[in-house]
């Protein structure tokens, strides 16, 4: 990902904090499932909208669901099927870190992604 100059934690926080778009699209990566690291040969790719991911921890963990939206800026996506209700019963949509989820399948539309994961094999 991106290499830290520092050990101290606050700097590394800082790091991920300031980081610029371009970088922060590195922090949006989540392992992949075991039929998928064995067809494409890694472990891990970036979650784009259109990837069908399944929640390993918190409250949803378990649940599977098409990823609706990614926020580059606050480094979360949202899953269709995973939000919380509110007091007056509106559904809101619960931003989950990639870290906590696994690619069960990989959105393909995009001929240069496809490309892409197979030049690393």
């Amino acid at each position: 990902m991106v290499r830290m100059a520092s050990k101290q934690p606050r700097k590394q926080r800082k790091a991920r904090f300031t980081a610029p778009l371009h970088v922060r699209g590195k922090f949006l990566r989540a392992p992949l499932s075991e039929e998928l690291r064995k067809k494409y040969g890694r472990r891990n790719a970036r979650v784009i909208q259109g990837d069908t991911v399944k929640v390993l921890r918190g409250d949803f963990a378990g649940e599977e669901g098409i990823v609706d939206a990614v926020d580059t800026g606050a480094c979360k996506v949202q899953v269709h099927g995973v939000a919380l209700t509110k007091s007056d019963g509106t559904e809101v949509p619960r931003p989950v870190d990639t870290s906590n989820l696994q690619i069960v399948k990989l959105n393909l539309k995009d001929r240069r992604r496809e490309e892409h994961l197979e030049a690393k094999r």
